[in-house]
């Protein structure tokens, strides 16, 4: 990093760098980015980046992250209480709601079984859902964990463990995209679609 910064500019630079995604090049360029900005606007985000340690908390039912407990989710009354859907993580959750298609509650995992990488269905969040299932009351569990080879391996695990309490265990159907050309599909993709017909 080039001295030629001010300390306190290449401290910033240091720290943007250490997120994903943002080599150095780019933090330098956010970095000057925000010398041009409004000091209040700089000041505002630094609040916000600032408090999200003690305001952003994890909800006690779903287990996703909220700024109360329960989210705003588990606390909606309309929503049903016998449907399930796990999810690997927090953002997971945005693409299905904005669907429109669920109107069930969550259960995050905060992560995917991967042997390889040492995490295992205790360094999950695999227990409680199912002591939540264990409870009685809901009717089906829809697995939507990621289409890799950790998300089929957790969605496979956890349809071994949920299917004997009774409830029903789905997994999302996957397959083409809006708009896909078949010729230009992979053949798993074009695979699975074919598996996954349904009736018109």
């Amino acid at each position: 990093m080039s001295s030629v910064y001010p300390k306190p500019l290449r401290r910033l630079i240091q720290l943007l760098s250490r997120l994903p995604g943002i080599g150095e090049k780019t933090a330098t360029r956010l970095a000057l980015f925000l010398l041009k900005m409004p000091p209040d606007f700089v000041r505002e985000l630094g609040n916000s980046i600032s408090c999200i340690p003690e305001s952003v908390i994890r909800c006690s039912s779903c287990l996703g992250i909220a700024d109360e407990d329960p989210c705003s989710l588990c606390a909606d009354p309309l929503r049903r209480d016998d449907l399930i859907c796990v999810v690997e993580g927090p953002s997971d959750i945005v693409p299905i709601e904005k669907s429109g298609e669920f109107r069930g509650r969550y259960h995050v995992l905060g992560g995917a079984i991967s042997p390889i990488d040492g995490v295992m269905p205790d360094d999950i969040h695999a227990r409680e859902l199912v002591d939540r299932v264990a409870l009685g009351g809901v009717s089906e569990v829809v697995l939507a964990t990621n289409l890799t080879a950790e998300g089929e391996a957790t969605a496979s695990y956890l349809g071994s463990v949920l299917k004997p309490l009774g409830a029903r265990v789905t997994r999302i159907a996957y397959g083409l995209p809006m708009g896909a050309d078949l010729e230009y599909s992979d053949e798993v993709t074009v695979g699975r679609a074919i598996k996954g017909r349904r009736e018109l």
